[in-house]
């Protein structure tokens, strides 16, 4: 069996901290063979830097995701092409910078790693998430043996229905974005190991991972405000997946909660 560590939203300062310091411990305690994070809040809680990236791929991460907030920091489009473990969401727009999937190897397993970025309720110029697993799926074909699909949407139903259309053809399809883990993970009924939210990586005591005062306040009279990270109650989430590489079938996913 192999195993896939996948790592929601890293948030901030916080959210860099706690994989720094658990990850090298929990990966040789779990004997993970894959390890995958989101960080497209990890700088300020917005965007990511090439610094921050090569950071956290030295502390033990293979692979880094990205979603809406990709293009937030300044300069990051003109890094991200030369950092070839991290993919930004596949479907945005081709002229995009930056890689749409990335291949990890362990135990003689080629597996492919992408995001597909949602439509309902999200801003950003993208094309069908559903049509780009297509698309990336068909190129991956020849190259990997498996492939991990992330799902950054804001709606459940988006996220439960790629769950169910690449149920199958995918080993996992994990969501993010919403940054509260939810407990729907599963193994769908084709072998696909499926969780909507895996949660953020981050402060909780907190308004999705900012300080709770701006964020009520906003909410009470509109009135704009900065939202600084927060910093109280830092746990790590992720989903932890288990599959057969023969069979390339998910056995079992969890969530895993990692706390100082």
């Amino acid at each position: 069996m192999l195993k896939l560590l996948f790592i929601g939203d890293i948030v901030g300062k916080p959210g860099r901290a706690i994989v720094i310091e658990k990850l090298a411990s929990l990966r040789a305690e779990r004997a993970i063979d894959f390890v995958v994070a989101n960080a497209e809040n990890s700088a300020a809680g917005s965007g990511i830097t090439g610094a921050i990236a090569k950071t956290l791929l030295a502390s033990g991460v293979d692979a880094i995701t990205l979603g809406d907030h990709v293009w937030d920091q300044k300069g990051w489009e003109h890094d991200i092409g030369a950092l070839d473990r991290i993919c930004r969401p596949a479907n945005l727009p081709a002229a995009c910078p930056g890689r749409e999937y990335v291949i990890l190897e362990a135990g003689g397993f080629r597996l492919g790693v992408t995001t597909m970025l949602g439509r309902q309720f999200v801003g950003m110029k993208a094309e069908c998430p559903f049509l780009g697993a297509e698309r990336v799926l068909r190129e991956l074909e020849d190259k990997t043996d498996g492939v991990f699909v992330e799902i950054h949407a804001e709606a459940t139903s988006e996220k439960q229905a790629m769950g169910w259309h690449l149920d199958g053809r995918a080993i996992a399809v994990l969501g993010t974005h919403t940054h509260v883990p939810t407990a729907d993970a599963c193994v769908l009924p084709g072998g696909t190991a499926f969780m909507c939210d895996v949660g953020m990586t981050g402060p909780y005591a907190s308004v999705l991972g900012r300080e709770v005062k701006p964020v009520l306040g906003r909410f009470l009279d509109g009135m704009p405000r900065r939202f600084e990270v927060a910093e109280g109650d830092v746990r790590m989430s992720a989903a932890l997946v288990t599959f057969d590489p023969a069979t390339k079938r998910a056995v079992s996913c969890e969530l895993i909660t990692v706390k100082p």
